[in-house]
C-alpha cells in the first residue's frame, strides 16, 4: 500500500467516504455541508486531493474507495509503532496499558487473540 499520510481532516472525509461508498460526488458534497460545514469546492478539492494520493477514486461522479477503511487503519496502526516504538508491538503494548487500565473482558479478548495467533502460526 502506498504511503497515505492523512491529516485529521482528510481522515474525516475519508471516513464518510467508507461509510457511504458507493457515493455520487454530488452527494458527498451534500453530507460535507452538513457534516463538516464545508461548502461544495472544498469537498471537491480534498476530494481531488485524496484521489491523487490513490486512496479514494472519482469516476462518472462516483465515488468508491481504492483502499480500504480496515487496510488503512491496520497500516497507519503499523506505521505508529514503527515510527514511535521502533517497530516493537511489546513496547506499544506497555506504554498503551500504563496510561489506561485494560478491563478484564479486555485483556481476555487480547489473550484468545494471541491464543488463535498462536494456533495459526
Amino acid at each position: 500500500m502506498k504511503d497515505l499520510e492523512l491529516g485529521a481532516i482528510q481522515e474525516r472525509f475519508a471516513d464518510l467516504v467508507w461509510a457511504h461508498e458507493p457515493i455520487a460526488s454530488g452527494d458527498l458534497a451534500k453530507i460535507c455541508e452538513k457534516e463538516l460545514n464545508w461548502k461544495r469546492p472544498t469537498t471537491y478539492t480534498v476530494l481531488r486531493k485524496l484521489c491523487e494520493k490513490g486512496l479514494l477514486q472519482n469516476k462518472d461522479g462516483v465515488v468508491v474507495s481504492l483502499v480500504a477503511r480496515e487496510e488503512f487503519y491496520s497500516a497507519k496502526s503499523r506505521q505508529i509503532i514503527e515510527d514511535s516504538y521502533r517497530g516493537s508491538l511489546p513496547a506499544f503494548i506497555a506504554s498503551f496499558i500504563s496510561q489506561k487500565n485494560i478491563s478484564a473482558e479486555e485483556a481476555d479478548e487480547i489473550q484468545r487473540m494471541i491464543d488463535a495467533f498462536r494456533k495459526e502460526g
